[in-house]
């Protein structure tokens, strides 16, 4: 990039937290009562609340670009310039006394130890992304430790300050303790610098351990932090699991710096790919507390396995301990199994050969045809799950239950069938499984290796079916003394509440100068149920004081008090257990939930708010094990269409049609269709008043940088590892973006908004777009040319949000914007989660808010009247371009870089607009746009406009 462009590009900002939405030091928090945000920050990281991650971010912005090598390399470098995110301010208190130099010289003693814990947490964090000098990372740009050389300092401290502050793409690590910072920085220095990349090896002498700060401690203890292991997720939790016994093989993972990655051999594996886990033994804590489970695979309609242990599963995927390509595995052991396939025979053939959709490496996918078996739903009561679904024309409600003969489990199924014809044969266990059956109207039979239940009665039927080890015996004679099979229809009809405790939180008003004030309207972050508030999606009821959010744990929360009680909320937990929530829609009063497995709409029955019913909407959902292929957002048309986008699978090639896809569900919830394609990672989806989409996509394989897309139905997006791509792989074979977002501008869009508020002045009509990356608000000002659209973004004067912004909705009764937001993968952001409101004050907004490209310049319109001395100087602006290059590789470096040259600027008649005339324009994939002016009343006015042109329009006559 020319020089000039690079010295005015803006700066991230420093001390995100304290700067972003400090209030006056007196306001107490809502939870911990702290007197300041800052005290605040310190106790959230002493509890573990704040959570931060290193998958899909560069372990090191420690880091991708070079710096030249001290003239003193035992010299202590001076970082009081690095732009770190966290101040000192913000650190927790133990941090401003650590013993640097104790903590060195101990690595001499201890050096097997921390190179052993060094190794761990490498391998276990770091690895995914940075891979190691065998196997490249999922995230090609992460800076490579054995290669690269080190940005903010290349001293053991100085790395230390980057593990603990976080320094651009790269957020704080406060789940490290000193002694593991410590001990990660040793095994890299050990391991890759030292060995192979020796110039950036710094040499610890005394000078330079005398010159560290000073302190007395060493900090808090190292312990294991899993807090996604302790929430209380209610009995049942949806998620893709592999089911194996507890002395399984290492599971099969490929990798490779080659993309896209082979297939693994599954054929094999007990996959429940929409797999409902439901804790069977008694006691607090929910499912992940339990130490016996059955689990349900509702694309099957199969009882998929039963297994017992001191342990739920092994938490090994993305939004758990946030490993990539994986998903998590059983453990303990496995009495009972069912292999991958149809739960129900046909009921007209009485066949149960899979007939569903076969993938590339042979396995199917999705659920099984209507007509065949439909999942309904789940009646969750008390501690019970009562599961909903037909077979054919019969209906069936189902519940799991635990028993023990002679101390060992004894597993039961219990089943109510509504007969309607046709013929109803239900796989059990395999031959070798000790089975017995209670209950009239039905009989066990062995077919094919398995054990099968008939029901043989027209009439309806309520039967109980036992399970058990193959070496458990006498269990005929047992059953006998058994309770007769229940009556589960009383379950139907809503229980107590699960979840009675109605948390309350202050909200903390902003005072920040300017045209925004942003109120923090923290969740609980103590909830009894230990919840991790990854807030993923909200909308409002007709009654504006009340909304909707969900949290991609799998919970849902009635939150009230946004416009009758402006200083605090009450937060109700309404439903449980689903399976990764990214999008919630309120329509006519009833609430629809995207999930990975399904689109859910909840029901109440008893007026306590609490779901008593979660219907099955739409369960459609193509679902494989692989971890990148999340379903995003949800929004609705006035016909009552919903939409939402599936994500691809990372550096592989999609398996089934819906990866990377725009989706279309019908207003009765019976079929979905694909209405475009082509996209890598499509968070969410934003309708457009003319029917159309916008539909933003991540940075990756395919895609050499960020794009925010104006989608038409039938169109292709790029991703050329997508399902069925067209032969065309060229930049012409596919849409061209709205724009190319860099990454320095945002590392990771979400979701667009429209404007939607008198309150929001000159910008009501105009386009929002979130960052989930830098936790931010853009503007996307934009034209159309000849029925491209393009255009470009240009960020808000707003601080950066504690985490990365997903979905955003305006309320209609107070015209405030309300923002949500998460960091769990591949966010800059510190905190969990967080939801935020946005009020415009009368200030000056002073941004762009019109651009428009054309064959002699382009011009920029701004929101008020600019100061006609600077507006007119040249020498205020400064034009560069640069060139991208889409391919297989994961992202691209900058090509053909130019710093235009500016022949003359115009001020427009309204003193708004200025036409920066560039003597040989051309269509651009990036342009960015750095101003130094004043405003009409004065006031200093920078900022950059980062844009993309395709097309040159014709100049005014």
């Amino acid at each position: 990039m020319a020089a000039a462009s690079q010295k005015n590009k803006q700066k991230v900002p420093e001390g995100m937290i304290e700067n972003a939405f400090s209030p006056k030091p007196l306001l107490k928090d809502p939870v911990s009562g702290q007197e300041s945000i800052k005290e605040f920050v310190n106790t959230k990281i002493k509890q573990m609340k704040i959570k931060f991650t290193i998958c899909c971010i560069p372990l090191m912005v420690l880091t991708i670009l070079s710096c030249n090598k001290s003239d003193n390399q035992n010299a202590l470098p001076d970082t009081s310039e690095a732009e770190f995110i966290l101040q000192r301010a913000d650190l927790p208190d133990y941090e401003q006394n650590i013993d640097h130099k104790a903590l060195l010289q101990a690595l001499g003693d201890r050096h097997g130890e921390s190179m052993r814990t060094g190794e761990h947490i490498y391998s276990n964090t770091c690895v995914t992304c940075h891979g190691n000098m065998e196997e490249e990372g999922s995230l090609p740009t992460a800076f490579k430790f054995w290669s690269g050389a080190f940005k903010v300092g290349n001293d053991p401290y100085s790395i230390y300050q980057t593990l603990t502050r976080g320094h651009g793409a790269m957020p704080p690590q406060v789940n490290l303790t000193p002694v593991e910072k410590y001990d990660v920085i040793h095994y890299i220095r050990e391991t890759f610098v030292a060995k192979e990349n020796p110039d950036q090896y710094f040499e610890i002498n005394e000078a330079y351990l005398a010159g560290l700060p000073a302190g007395t401690s060493m900090g808090p203890e190292p312990r294991e932090y899993k807090p996604w292991a302790e929430v209380d997720y209610g009995n049942f939790l949806i998620n893709t699991y592999e089911l194996v016994d507890e002395d399984a093989p290492p599971r099969e993972r490929s990798t490779g710096p080659v993309q896209p990655l082979p297939d693994e051999d599954f054929s094999e594996a007990n996959f429940a790919y929409k797999g409902i886990a439901v804790r069977l033994d008694q006691g607090p804590g929910g499912v992940a507390a339990g130490r016996a489970w059955m689990m349900f695979d509702h694309d099957l309609m199969r009882m998929a396995g039963a297994w017992t242990g001191k342990g739920f599963i092994d938490w090994e995927a993305i939004l758990f301990n946030e490993k990539h390509n994986i998903s998590p595995r059983t453990i303990g052991k496995l009495h009972v199994e069912n292999e991958t396939g149809p739960g129900w025979a046909h009921p007209e053939t009485g066949s149960f050969e899979d007939p569903r959709f076969q993938a590339r490496d042979g396995r199917k996918f999705g659920p099984l045809p209507r007509d065949w078996a439909h999942f309904e739903g789940m009646y969750p009561f008390k501690d019970q799950l009562i599961m909903k679904y037909t077979v054919g024309k019969a209906s069936i409600l189902e519940t799991f239950g635990l028993d023990s003969l002679d101390k060992q489990p004894v597993f039961t199924r219990t089943l109510n069938v509504i007969p309607a014809g046709g013929l109803l044969k239900m796989r059990v266990a395999k031959s070798e499984t000790a089975v017995a059956l209670t209950g009239e109207g039905a009989s066990l039979t062995e077919e094919n290796g398995y054990q099968v239940v008939s029901i043989t009665s027209s009439s309806p039927v309520s039967i109980k079916i036992f399970l058990a080890n193959a070496g458990v015996t006498g269990l005929q004679q047992w059953v006998r003394s058994r309770t007769p099979p229940a009556s589960l229809e009383k379950f139907t009809r809503g229980g107590p509440a699960r979840f009675p405790q109605v948390l309350k939180t202050n909200i903390i008003p902003g005072e920040q100068e300017g045209a925004f004030q942003v109120d923090i309207l923290n969740p609980p972050f103590n909830s009894p149920w230990k919840n991790q508030l990854r807030l993923s999606g909200l909308d409002f009821f007709r009654d504006r004081n009340k909304a909707v959010v969900c949290a991609a744990d799998g919970d849902v929360w009635l939150v009230e008090g946004f416009t009758e009680n402006e200083q605090q909320l009450s937060w109700q937990r309404i439903a449980s257990g689903l399976f990764q929530p990214l999008g919630i829609k309120v329509i006519d009063e009833e609430v629809f939930v995207t999930c990975r497995d399904q689109i859910v709409r909840l029901h109440d029955y008893n007026g306590d708010n609490e779901a008593d019913f979660y219907e099955s909407f739409n369960n459609d959902h193509q679902v494989t094990d692989h971890f990148h292929e999340f379903a995003m957002g949800l929004q609705a048309d006035a016909t009552g269409n919903l939409y939402y986008a599936k994500s691809a699978r990372h550096a592989r090639e999609a398996l089934v049609p819906q990866h990377g896809t725009l989706i279309r569900v019908s207003p009765d919830g019976k079929k979905s269709s694909i209405i475009a394609t082509g996209f890598r990672a499509a968070n969410g989806v934003c309708l457009n008043p003319d029917g159309s989409f916008i539909v933003t996509d991540q940075e990756g394989h395919w895609n050499p940088m960020n794009r925010i897309n104006w989608v038409e139905e039938g169109g292709f997006y790029g991703n050329m590892f997508g399902f069925d791509p067209p032969a065309d792989s060229t930049d012409a074979g596919m849409e061209q973006p709205l724009v190319w977002v860099e990454r320095e501008r945002d590392r990771s869009p979400s979701e667009l908004l429209w404007v939607d508020s008198e309150k929001w002045g000159p910008l009501n009509g105009k386009l929002l777009s979130f960052s989930y990356g830098y936790g931010k608000v853009y503007l996307v000002p934009f034209e159309e040319v000849d029925g491209q659209v393009q255009g470009g973004i240009v960020e808000l004067p707003l601080p950066r949000f504690a985490t990365g912004v997903m979905r955003g909705r305006f309320n209609p009764e107070d015209g405030h914007l309300y923002l949500c937001g998460l960091s769990a993968w591949g966010s800059t952001q510190p905190q969990l989660g967080g939801l935020y409101r946005i009020r415009m004050t009368d200030k000056p907004l002073h941004v762009p808010v019109g651009i428009e490209a054309q064959q002699d310049g382009v011009l920029l319109t701004f929101t008020e009247q600019l100061d006609e001395i600077t507006a007119r100087s040249a020498d205020n602006y400064q034009v560069a371009t640069w060139d991208l290059l889409r391919s297989r590789k994961y992202g691209s470096k900058h090509y053909n870089e130019q710093e235009l040259q500016i022949s003359e600027v115009e001020l427009g008649s309204d003193g708004k607009s200025v036409k920066l005339k560039i003597p040989g324009i051309e269509p651009t994939w990036v342009m960015e746009i750095n101003y130094q002016l004043k405003s009409g009343e004065g006031a200093s006015l920078e900022g950059v406009v980062q844009n993309t042109i395709h097309q040159l329009g014709n100049v005014p006559s």
